[in-house]
């Protein structure tokens, strides 16, 4: 019986090729989709899950409350960790992970032997690292691995290009950065073999290994200082939740009194380490994580592109039920049950996507590096060898099969064989308005997609276009990470200056587009310093504002001298109760964790507000501060040149001069400010490419559907066409039920669609408006690829010789 099913399957498949393909066609383009996505998701959720235990380990983030509002920071304060282990009988292990780059060491120049490389991607931790996070060591002993100062974990990866093949373990290396430049020995090598993880390092650099890292390790402040993410694992059984409980109790005990004269209220909570990448909204995350909403958002769009691709198949399989209607009759009449037709055309459906999946697997294997750079990933083919993907395949293929076909199987058994037989087809009717639901159902959703793509444009269009504040364009930015190199940079800067292309050049410790990791309360001469505000500040030199283009509302810009100065902005003057115009020559006082004034700092202009941070954010109370003896390791220059290349071999040349050992590295600020929207850009090409599939195979029925309504009609053509019809009326003819749909679905997707992009659009402070024309459009775009994809057949049917089309039976 099974036999003969996938005879006649297979019959029927070769003697429809063009309905045959495309079906095959739509199902295995759905396919892929669904495949790619579901892996990229899985793949996303796989972060930290591989570590032993990892049920147990949390990360303690804190909530800090300020004057000027709240924190949620992915960090807290040095002792917490070592007190919680002490103290907390659920704790069994602690361990504390400090990015340098928060410490201001943002790279690192390693030198062995004759080689020297630069690497950003530095972190010190704990001896206790390797106890709570489980990693694949190649070389070395997890045990002790960081016990020592200045003892060095590395990746593999880094490892090969200082050492080669090699066993490292033994031999010393030479770190150089900002805090000077140190003999590090290397205690171990691991890879991601075991799985991925959001502490994305390198370097793995003992904590107590001078520098920021040991004023970190023996700090003992419970209030300030919270950029140490802090992780706990706790006894096999132990309630994370009642340990919660006992958290506020615990921070009181140690830090009410530092808190207090902080004016800071502080909690503490703890966050499972599995759930660390797929959420966001936390400060001071160790490495960019992905919202868990964007990723359901992708699952969706997976089903409703195997939908849509199973749509077709049930528009097509009961446009042409009428070819098979005599041949449902004959199987009845000779004794075929309505079970038997329903898994006669199941297994059609089923052999049908079975082909589809073989079909898509290869291309996925071809079209996956493209995938890989539209969603900015790294998925490989390797998920293919695990048994639950081969479960999954097996999955997708059955429900697709039977989404497919379940209507038309029981729509095509469910006809009457004397009435089959004589051409009468009850279900006729019905079955054409289901049709006409379904394509108006796909063009929902492609309209919707449409929209998305619009909205989403206009977007970062806007970002990239809107007025920051200061000037991005032409401004070149060197970074300076060894301290050798930091004394070098004023004969740097004037050199520079000597250049004709040269407008200004300013020296700085950051500049607008990064993570301003500084920041301190302020207070207002002669206020209570509990009405301290939180301010973050750059340290700058007198040319900053100049170079940056940053415009002033009142007072002046810093000269040669300042000491004790500072620029303050629109928003820092309006959280102090301020007059922007009248603020000059107030004083400001820092409110220490000892709770006494330190010196104090003189408003000498107020800067017009601009966006130092990304548009994600509202401007927030900031500050410059002049004070250029304070370890700058960044120059930004101001250019007026057009070739930048030749620009740029003058100034390699004046750095091979300045800086001969260390390598020539610059970057654009117009480039590293749009590094922030790297998420938005991301899901652009996504939706982009989703979008364009969705339309695809929409199309890809709509055009079915319109070979079949041609052919139906050829007679009723032909004689249109006898009695004189013209060419655009037949078009228009074959063409306005088709578009009288489009129409339908536009009027069902405007309001999920402004929905929809109404929610996505509230993440941004500043963004675009959502106006009519912009839906206006997706619904223009979606009538004009669906009017060109039935025109084609349209007009193929309007040529056709009408004696033949009168005369065929």
């Amino acid at each position: 019986m099974i036999k003969n099913y996938f005879k006649t399957a297979l019959r029927s498949l070769l003697n429809n090729k063009v309905f045959s393909l495309i079906n095959i066609a739509g199902l295995a383009i759905g396919t892929i989709c669904c495949l790619y996505i579901i892996a990229y998701v899985t793949d996303q959720y796989s972060y930290d899950r591989h570590h032993r235990q990892v049920a147990d380990i949390y990360r303690v983030n804190s909530l800090l409350g300020i004057t000027s509002g709240e924190s949620e920071k992915a960090s807290c304060s040095p002792p917490i960790g070592p007190a919680m282990k002490l103290e907390l009988p659920e704790v069994l292990e602690y361990t504390r992970v400090v990015p340098t780059e928060r410490l201001g060491a943002k790279q690192h120049l390693l030198h062995y032997q004759d080689k020297s490389l630069y690497e950003k991607a530095a972190v010190y931790a704990d001896s206790t690292f390797f106890n709570v996070f489980t990693y694949h060591f190649v070389y070395g002993d997890n045990r002790h691995a960081l016990d020592a100062p200045y003892t060095v974990v590395l990746k593999k990866s880094l490892s090969d290009k200082l050492f080669g093949e090699t066993n490292p373990v033994g031999k010393v290396i030479e770190i150089d950065n900002a805090y000077g430049r140190h003999g590090f020995k290397v205690t171990g090598v691991v890879d991601d073999r075991l799985g991925k993880s959001h502490i994305q390092s390198a370097i793995f650099m003992a904590m107590n290994s001078g520098g920021m890292g040991s004023v970190t390790y023996n700090s003992t402040s419970w209030a300030a200082y919270n950029y140490v993410a802090t992780y706990v694992k706790l006894h096999h059984g132990a309630a994370a939740a009642a340990l919660e409980r006992k958290l506020p109790a615990f921070l009181q005990l140690h830090g009410a009194a530092q808190l207090k004269e902080m004016g800071m209220k502080k909690e503490l909570h703890l966050q499972p380490v599995t759930s660390i990448h797929t959420t966001g909204g936390y400060d001071n995350e160790l490495s960019k994580t992905v919202s868990s909403t964007f990723l359901k958002m992708l699952l969706l769009i997976a089903v409703l592109i195997q939908v849509i691709a199973c749509i077709n198949f049930m528009n097509l399989t009961t446009a042409r039920a009428s070819r098979r209607a005599k041949e449902v009759g004959v199987r009845k009449i000779i004794g075929a049950g309505m079970n038997d037709l329903v898994k006669q055309f199941l297994g059609e459906s089923l052999l049908l996507s079975l082909v589809a999946m073989l079909l898509a697997l290869p291309v996925l294997a071809l079209v996956r590096p493209f995938l890989n750079a539209v969603t900015r990933a790294d998925i490989s083919m390797s998920f293919m060898a695990d048994y639950r993907f081969v479960l999954l395949l097996l999955g997708i293929t059955i429900i697709t099969g039977l989404l497919a076909g379940s209507y038309p199987a029981f729509y095509l058994s469910a006809f009457k064989p004397i009435n089959t037989i004589k051409g009468q087809l009850n279900n006729h009717i019905s079955a054409a308005g289901i049709r006409r639901l379904l394509v108006v159902f796909q063009f929902v959703l492609s309209i919707v997609f449409i929209s998305a793509i619009v909205v989403i444009y206009f977007q970062l269009s806007y970002i990239r276009h809107k007025d920051l504040g200061f000037e991005k364009q032409q401004r070149l930015v060197f970074n300076f990470y060894t301290d050798d190199s930091k004394g070098r940079i004023p004969a740097f800067m004037n050199d520079l200056q000597q250049l004709s292309e040269v407008k200004s050049a300013t020296m700085a410790d950051n500049y607008p587009g990064q993570v301003i990791s500084k920041d301190w309360p302020y207070y207002l001469e002669g206020k209570d310093p509990a009405s301290s505000n939180d301010v973050a500040f750059i340290f700058s030199d007198e040319n900053f504002a100049k170079t940056m283009g940053i415009r002033l509302l009142s007072g002046r810009d810093f000269r040669a001298g300042d000491s004790g100065r500072a620029l303050v902005n629109e928003a820092f003057c309006k959280v102090l109760g301020l007059d922007p115009l009248t603020a000059v020559g107030k004083r400001l006082y820092p409110k220490d964790y000892q709770g006494e004034p330190g010196n104090f700092l003189e408003i000498a202009g107020v800067l017009k507000d601009f966006n130092y941070t990304s548009l994600h954010t509202e401007v927030k109370p900031f500050m410059l501060r002049y004070q250029p003896e304070y370890g700058k390791d960044i120059v930004v220059v101001s250019t007026s040149s057009v070739d930048y290349s030749g620009l740029l071999d003058k100034v390699a040349a004046i750095w091979q001069r300045d800086f001969p050992t260390v390598p020539f590295t610059y970057s654009f600020l117009d480039e590293d400010v749009q590094r922030q929207y790297e998420t938005e850009t991301t899901l652009s090409g996504i939706i982009n490419l989703f979008t364009f599939i969705a339309i695809f195979l929409s199309c890809l029925g709509l055009f079915g559907l319109s070979v079949f309504d041609t052919e139906q009609r050829r007679k009723e053509i032909g004689i249109r066409k006898v009695l004189g019809a013209s060419m655009s009326g037949l078009v228009m003819l074959l063409s306005k039920d088709f578009l009288k749909l489009i129409g339908i679905s536009f009027v069902i997707a405007l309001p999920f669609a402004w929905w929809i992009m109404s929610r996505w659009l509230d993440a941004f402070p500043y963004r675009v408006s959502l106006s009519w024309w912009m839906f206006a459009l997706a619904g223009a775009g979606a009538l004009l690829i669906a009017f060109g994809t039935i025109s084609f057949q349209a007009i193929k049917g309007a040529l056709a010789n009408p004696i033949n089309n009168i005369k065929a039976e």
